[in-house]
């Protein structure tokens, strides 16, 4: 959840029945129909970029067992057995299922979704808008998987996260889900205040480590902290409880991600024991030490670029959708982009008024250094926030990331690989190797060409299930 690009402008219903209605909406799951009953799929014929970095893989097969990757090689190499459901694939490419690293459910993606940044409580209620989201969720997690993207992780929200966790293993159609539950952090927005807050404001070390120890109780994939400096005092008087709050995590064996998109925020955050970094760092170039203490404490480096075009189209009332957002975006959630037209002048920011693009300069280069000397990388599109659509969003994401200067290999790497890193489920995840789970995307064209070529999906493969993406929606979306 990012508030840099408008933080220094801000001076400042209930979730708890989600829970409840995510039960009822538990038992009733689609089920795939592509050979669900195979027990051993072949995939034969394709070319395999792994997420390793390694060379492409011609003329290969990667062959399944039940929802396990049990061998990958060249066609002369791994025998396919008898009564095998064979899948052609010779002219595609085969890749990790995409993961994107930084996600909010909490959030549409819609105009009215951050009432702390845009305030339009009055035209539609957060509670009606918490609602609707909560509705939507199983289709939302479809669009992930039609879009490539096999896993997700949330970074923070409410204590229905977990129901949302629990409702994607119980799904079919849906991507696996890691999850934070409520961000402690410096501030805590009033217009986001419900009986079950995304945000919870921390006042010291013991309040830290008794918030943390709350979350641990659900098992969290991930601890939350959220380092905004909205008075601009610095965070020296935080860092107590911030060292506490990691601490306490660390000792539940739970890992700690943390919104830092300032230098000195992510310098302290990585001393202090941070795993993750949420965000790109984009106020200031990033300096050779604080590159090499990212690197010697293996903290991953999450990119998040897309989300401030999303404010900036959005809000500009310049919206410019890439051809994967109009195919698998939330038609509903796009429609709210153009109230933006109709709202009453007064309740239009001054600042919303007269927004300029997005400078990605410095991001930019802080991503090619960071990249260069070794640092784990992670795709993550931060979807939920307005304008950034959930699904679709991680590949305009990726685009992104060309523009940068990586390297199409070096994309899909941290867009997989990098991913699972921040999961913490390398080690099942993120990189097509025998004994791992077989989540893989099939693609039209091959993507070390042009990275857009990810949004060429001819089939996306979850748990060794083969899937027609164009399918996964019209499932998901039937009437029951």
């Amino acid at each position: 959840m990012d508030l840099s690009p408008i933080r220094r402008r801000l001076a400042s219903a209930s979730l708890r029945c989600i829970c409840a209605a995510l039960g009822a909406l538990i038992t009733a799951l689609p089920v795939p129909t592509a050979h669900a009953g195979a027990e051993v799929t072949a995939l034969v014929g394709g070319t395999v970029i792994d997420g390793t970095g390694a060379e492409p893989l011609a003329n290969a097969i990667v062959l399944i067992e039940g929802e396990r990757i049990a061998a990958v090689g060249r066609s002369d190499a791994v025998a396919v057995p008898d009564g095998a459901h064979v899948v052609d694939v010779r002219g595609k490419w085969i890749i990790p299922g995409l993961i994107d690293a930084h996600i909010h459910f909490f959030q549409s993606g819609g105009l009215y979704t951050r009432p702390d940044i845009l305030d339009l409580r009055e035209v539609r209620p957060y509670a009606e808008e918490l609602a609707w989201i909560q509705r939507r969720l199983p289709a939302t997690l479809a669009r992930y998987l039609a879009s490539g993207v096999t896993a997700v992780v949330d970074v923070g929200g409410p204590f229905s996260n977990f129901a949302v966790r629990e409702l994607a293993r119980r799904t079919a159609l849906a991507p696996r889900v890691a999850v934070a539950g409520p961000l402690l952090g410096t501030f805590a927005p009033p217009e986001l205040e419900t009986d079950d807050p995304p945000v919870i404001h921390v006042t010291g070390p013991e309040d830290a480590r008794t918030l943390v120890r709350r979350e641990l109780e659900h098992k969290p994939d991930l601890v939350k902290l959220w380092l905004v400096d909205v008075w601009g005092r610095g965070l020296g008087a935080e860092l107590d409880w911030i060292r506490a709050a990691i601490e306490e995590s660390h000792a539940g064996g739970v890992r700690v991600v943390v919104h830092a998109t300032e230098r000195e925020a992510a310098r302290a955050a990585a001393r202090a024991g941070a795993d993750v970094l949420a965000h790109s760092v984009r106020d200031s170039v990033l300096d050779e030490a604080l590159i090499a203490l990212l690197k010697e404490r293996d903290v991953v480096y999450t990119t998040t670029l897309v989300v401030s075009e999303g404010y900036y189209e959005v809000l500009g009332q310049q919206v410019e959708l890439t051809d994967i957002e109009r195919r698998l975006g939330d038609p509903e959630v796009i429609a709210t982009f153009a109230d933006m037209a109709g709202l009453p002048w007064h309740k239009v920011p001054f600042w919303a008024r007269f927004q300029e693009p997005p400078s990605h300069a410095v991001a930019f280069e802080n991503l090619r250094r960071v990249q260069a000397a070794g640092v784990t990388v992670a795709a993550g599109s931060d979807a939920g926030n307005i304008g950034t659509l959930h699904g679709p969003a991680l590949h305009r994401e990726l685009e992104l990331m060309a523009e940068a200067g990586l390297e199409p290999m070096d994309i899909l790497v941290a867009a997989t690989y990098g991913g699972a890193r921040v999961m913490g489920r390398e080690a099942e995840l993120g990189t097509i190797e025998a004994g791992k789970l077989a989540d893989l995307v099939v693609l039209d064209a091959n993507p070390l060409a042009d990275i857009r070529n990810t949004r060429l999906i001819h089939r996306v493969v979850k748990g060794g299930v083969v899937l027609d993406p164009e399918e996964i929606l019209e499932q998901a979306l039937k009437p029951r």
